[in-house]
């Protein structure tokens, strides 16, 4: 189960179908899907959706803004990681997307530095993974603030998007997240 997470600007909750709206708010704006391998939503039934299906995945989260209760985006784990399947592998991979009317003030590296520490300490990771694919500079920026470090790249298939991306990916270990943490203290 998904519990609650709470940041100072952020409650990080499981998704309701109420969110639907929102949700649609910013997957039918292109700045945000495409650049992320997904195609915009053409209706609030399509986000509905996916809120039933992909969101409703353990540890992915709402990202309810607390100064207007606004679901502004999502973030969590994707339950994969880049680096294969190996027989008890305990890592896993975060994604994450914001609605464009809260870029650039900060709030997904708040999201995914939460979510970092729910992986290490509650679900025992060893080590989180986080990609983005070319030209996505903004997912990029959030990736280097939260202290992931590169790893490696390779060409991938985005099957919804019917494209082939140079996808870069990058890790941080339990061991890295802690000496960061504890380092800015």
């Amino acid at each position: 189960m998904t519990p609650v997470i709470e940041t100072p600007r952020l409650l990080l909750r499981p998704f309701r179908e109420t969110d639907a709206a929102d949700v649609y708010e910013y997957a039918k704006d292109p700045r945000v899907g495409p650049i992320a391998g997904w195609p915009p939503h053409r209706s609030v039934g399509e986000s509905r959706e996916i809120i039933r299906t992909v969101f409703s995945m353990p540890g992915v989260f709402a990202m309810e803004v607390k100064a207007d209760g606004h679901a502004a985006g999502s973030v969590g784990f994707v339950g994969r990681h880049p680096a294969g399947e190996l027989p008890g592998c305990t890592d896993n991979e975060i994604g994450y997307g914001l609605n464009p009317a809260y870029w650039g003030r900060g709030l997904m590296p708040e999201a995914v530095e939460a979510v970092l520490q729910y992986g290490f300490t509650v679900l025992g990771y060893k080590r989180i993974w986080c990609g983005h694919y070319a030209g996505n500079w903004r997912s990029r920026r959030v990736i280097s603030k939260c202290g992931f470090r590169y790893q490696f790249s390779r060409p991938e298939v985005v099957e919804e998007m019917g494209e082939i991306r140079q996808t870069y990916f990058y890790m941080q270990t339990m061991e890295e997240w802690r000496e960061r943490v504890l380092g800015a203290l």
